[in-house]
């Protein structure tokens, strides 16, 4: 019935009196201005609305350093940025930097916006691009200026709802009802990806789909695993069996985190810390036969790429943010009834003991589970 509801010249009853007429958008805009997890996280949206009305050119606005998310989307016709970095060219810079993006934003001549976040730039957009139909979310304490510069208002977030679904509601909000099978999130690495990935592979006598892989590490450290257990986990891997293949992003820190886990093996771990590019570490991912690490982009990169996960998790919400659409074991602390808390740490300290007391035993039991062993 989904299927046929699409049909050019047939009509499907919508109890919602404000939908939007999908035949008539011709270009629509999203904007998702966040972090690179939560980029990926809103790629449901593309695909959704592509499927639903397939005539529309769809294009996304994120911020410049997140752009991989979604660069090679099938559902994306053009990605805009912005950087962050144009404060630094100083008022008059980041001026033309600014115009010139509204001027190319005007030039596409959007029917639909759909801001998923609560940042103002997505409102004031809405007001100067002036589309058709434009949907926001409701944010607490707003003004009526910012409820005035949408035609739709989406409801609040539920923390018990997974972020991908209340990105989707973006849409229902405009009467279009995702099927089960169009929620998966998608990221393509590329081909230019894939073969760097299986030049690394080669050097380490890999084919694919004969390693782990395991990223430790996310960009707030308040969710990582302490060093000596996930040096144990490895270990354990190793001794099972499974080759493992080491992660980190190019940071110092994530770089520094690395040294230490593979220093406290008994051998050390083939790694390709700080080396890979975004999309590269969505082909190793591709290529792995399973994915290990806490919450993190990297764990959505998973997902979106169809590896079995596993993901640690401590004071963030495993129901908003756990691994989407995969085959996945959840592994998090039953004896802290105070998470997820989403502190930095207990107390602000840094440190989170719902995360730091997760057991090597449990990860190794949730990887075999996965692995079928």
């Amino acid at each position: 019935m989904a299927a046929a509801s699409r049909m050019p010249g047939m009509e499907t009853f919508n109890p919602l009196r404000d939908a939007v007429p999908l035949g008539e958008i011709k270009r629509a805009l999203v904007i998702k201005l966040r972090h690179h997890g939560d980029v990926l996280v809103s790629s449901p949206v593309f695909s959704v609305l592509k499927a639903h009305a397939p005539q529309v050119e769809i294009d996304a606005l994120v911020y410049a350093d997140t752009a991989e998310m979604v660069i090679l989307h099938p559902a994306i016709a053009e990605v805009h940025t912005i950087d962050r970095k144009w404060k630094q060219l100083g008022a008059l810079g980041q001026l033309k930097a600014e115009l010139a993006l509204y001027n190319t934003l005007k030039a596409r001549g959007y029917d639909l916006i759909i801001h998923l976040t609560e940042h103002w730039r997505g409102a004031w957009l809405c007001r100067l691009l002036k589309p058709r139909w434009a949907v926001g979310p409701a944010v607490r304490g707003r003004s009526k200026r910012w409820k005035q510069s949408f035609t739709h208002i989406q409801t609040m977030h539920n923390p018990l709802r997974h972020m991908a679904e209340s990105n989707l509601d973006s849409l229902r909000r405009i009467g279009i009802q995702p099927g089960p099978d169009e929620r998966r999130l998608t990221l393509v690495p590329g081909p230019d990806a894939e073969a760097a990935v299986a030049a690394h592979l080669a050097g380490f006598g890999l084919h694919g789909k004969d390693f782990i892989h395991v990223h430790p590490a996310s960009r707030w450290f308040f969710k990582c695993w302490p060093v000596e257990r996930m040096a144990a986990l490895v270990d354990r891997l190793r001794a099972a069996g499974h080759v493992v293949v080491l992660t980190a992003a190019p940071s110092q820190d994530e770089k520094n985190m690395l040294t230490a886990i593979q220093a406290r093996l008994a051998k050390p771990a083939f790694s390709l810390s700080g080396q890979l590019s975004l999309k590269e570490l969505a082909a190793l991912t591709q290529a792995s036969k399973l994915f290990i690490g806490v919450d993190s982009a990297p764990m959505h990169i998973a997902a979106a790429v169809g590896t079995p996960t596993v993901a640690l998790f401590g004071p963030s919400g495993d129901k908003q943010w756990g691994p989407w659409g995969v085959p996945s074991r959840v592994v998090a602390s039953t004896a802290h009834p105070c998470r997820p808390c989403g502190a930095d740490g207990c107390g602000g300290g840094k440190v989170s003991d719902c995360l730091v007391t997760i057991a090597v035993d449990d990860v190794m039991a949730a990887a075999q589970e996965l692995l079928g062993a």
